[in-house]
């Protein structure tokens, strides 16, 4: 039945042409952004994965520079135990000599007093963003003997989050404490009533007493070499589980990445293809759109109008 009040033909065409740009109107979109979840309209379930995968992963990128900087530290500290273990034993090396008969001890103090001054610009060097665990004052505000690097973020099942981190006792290392001097080269020993950072020889002689001194000396500067190649052992240990972890928490944010692109990226063939389909979709709709509008002109012409 023809009708002039009701065009059901231009009504289904119409409805059919605005289904088509709907869906060309989202493919479009997919195509510009890149996204085939681009708000939580389209795959609410996905878009809210997504965020929250997104931005555990921006806290992990967070992790991936706290490491960095605690590598930054723990090499800084590392490298200058390494050139303190080394004067040390130049300093080992003169109170050997110091214990030959008739040598000059108040020269080779010049020298052991150079080496010591050496020691103190290596510690107060050792600094890395205003952090120096070999140069330390333990009675300053907030002192913690504990350093802290985090080292993980991660959320389970129950939507609870953990933040790992990386302890370092920075009391093993300290080389100089300004707080009661308890560091390993300015503590007093007990035995020699002296620390390494302050020793003095050029007052011993050649006498028994003297030598059995220099002797004691000698095993005090011996043990402190053992300690501080200890401590270099220890931060070598901890800078080499600082690079693994910042290696794998590159790999684990680049899976979350990836995970998060297969979850709302656009597949961008397939996208380009629907749509060249859905312009040609829009093309017909349009032209059958023109057909049924042009039944209400042919009933004109049956009245001769």
């Amino acid at each position: 039945m023809s009708s002039i009040l009701t065009n059901s033909s231009a009504m289904t065409a119409l409805r059919s042409l605005a289904l088509t740009e709907s869906d060309l109107n989202a493919t479009q979109t997919q195509i510009s952004t890149g996204l085939r979840v681009p708000d939580p309209t389209v795959y609410a379930a996905y878009w809210s994965i997504s965020t929250t995968m997104r931005s555990d992963n921006g806290a992990l990128s967070t992790v991936h520079d706290s490491l960095n900087l605690g590598d930054a530290t723990v090499g800084v500290a590392d490298t200058a135990l390494t050139s303190v273990i080394s004067v040390m034993n130049q300093i080992k090396q003169d109170l050997v000599s110091a214990a030959e008969p008739g040598v000059d001890k108040g020269k080779v103090q010049t020298d052991i007093t150079a080496l010591q001054a050496q020691l103190s610009s290596i510690a107060s060097s050792a600094s890395f963003n205003g952090v120096n665990w070999l140069s330390q004052n333990s009675a300053s505000t907030g002192y913690n003997p504990t350093a802290s690097v985090v080292s993980s973020f991660s959320r389970d099942s129950a939507e609870n989050i953990t933040v790992g981190t990386i302890a370092i006792d920075t009391s093993v290392v300290k080389l100089y404490d300004a707080n009661g001097q308890t560091g390993i080269l300015d503590s007093v020993n007990s035995t020699t009533g002296e620390s390494i950072a302050n020793m003095n020889i050029a007052s011993l002689t050649d006498d028994t007493a003297d030598q059995t001194t220099l002797t004691a000396l000698t095993s005090q500067v011996d043990a402190a070499i053992q300690s501080i190649t200890s401590a270099a052992s220890t931060l070598g240990a901890t800078k080499t589980r600082i690079d693994i972890q910042s290696n794998f928490v590159s790999s684990l944010s680049d899976s979350i990445t990836s995970g998060v692109g297969s979850l709302i990226d656009a597949d961008m063939n397939e996208a380009s293809t629907r749509l060249q389909a859905l312009q040609t979709q829009q093309q017909l709709g349009v032209q059958s759109l023109s057909i049924a509008n042009q039944q209400t002109a042919m009933i004109l012409k049956l009245f001769g109008l």
